[in-house]
């Protein structure tokens, strides 16, 4: 078995298909399959298939993935031996934009000043999201605002309490149920599905027979604050996203009937038998 066959592996799995993974790794094409079709002969399976022309890991690639991992960091960290007071190599951070807006600036500002042999790929996706790519690999750590939990695959360290609130136009209804006499000219503002506190916000209307708002889609929290300013809705956000245009009286809390559910930003790593001190550095 060779380290490249499974670097190889590791890049189909992030990219997704071997076309784009020949071009990452300037290999032919068919140069990416005999890497595959050789780790595959000496596993004793296949690693992937092929599901209405759309590329998928088997059950065996998907066990392959931790333990490949492990190994190409272990290759690394052999690598590294000679430097050991350079910290170098690449660190893949997923973050809810929430957190990239209102609170990862200045720490990753000082982390690349501190690092600066540190390649920083930072994505942006759902809390769900994020920790699914933790646990396939394709990032080495994941941020998440989501209410408590108790991940088992992962080192997990509970940030601060996050809080989230409703806001509207500050010459808009008052109170949440207001909002409920202009519907459906008046819209729910938010963004993509699988956001932890539009899912929480969703349920909450739910529970309260309040289901009757039009939903507007939007790209971008600093979109969606610009729209709930001008006046066709109201939203859902953690507070310290919005904290400067209530300050600034652009935006104002509305009231409702109870508390919603506590959030934390959490930060997760996956577990592994050498933690890269790349993730280490960041964490502390």
């Amino acid at each position: 078995m060779e380290i490249r066959h499974l670097i190889t592996f590791q890049t189909i799995v992030e990219i997704g298909s071997y076309t784009g993974a020949a071009e990452k790794l300037g290999y032919t094409q068919s140069t990416i399959t005999s890497h595959i079709q050789a780790l595959e002969h000496e596993i004793g399976g296949e690693l992937f298939t092929y599901v209405k022309r759309k590329l998928q890991l088997t059950h065996l690639g998907s066990e392959l993935i931790p333990l490949a991992e492990d190994l190409l960091s272990t290759h690394n960290q052999i690598r590294n031996m000679k430097s050991v007071n350079e910290v170098k190599g690449v660190l893949k951070v997923a973050t809810p934009e929430s957190l990239t807006v209102s609170r990862l600036s200045p720490i990753i500002r000082e982390y690349s000043l501190k690092y600066p042999h540190v390649k920083l790929i930072l994505t942006n996706g759902t809390c769900g999201q994020n920790q699914i790519d933790l646990l396939s690999g394709r990032v080495d750590v994941a941020l998440m605002v989501y209410p408590a939990i108790n991940p088992d695959k992962c080192i997990h360290h509970h940030l601060c309490e996050e809080k989230i609130v409703l806001v509207g136009s500050n010459d808009g209804p008052n109170q949440l149920e207001e909002y409920q006499k202009y519907s459906p000219t008046k819209f729910f503002i938010t963004n993509e599905e699988g956001c932890s506190y539009r899912t929480m916000f969703e349920r909450y209307l739910l529970t309260h027979h309040m289901n009757t708002f039009q939903t507007m889609e939007l790209w971008s929290i600093e979109a969606i604050k610009q729209t709930v300013a001008s006046g066709l809705g109201f939203s859902v956000l953690p507070y310290i996203t919005v904290k400067e245009e209530i300050e600034s009286g652009k935006l104002k809390i509305l009231i409702h009937s109870e508390k919603f559910e506590p959030s934390y930003s959490h930060m997760l790593i996956k577990k592994k038998k050498w933690l890269p001190p790349q993730s280490k550095l960041l964490l502390n």
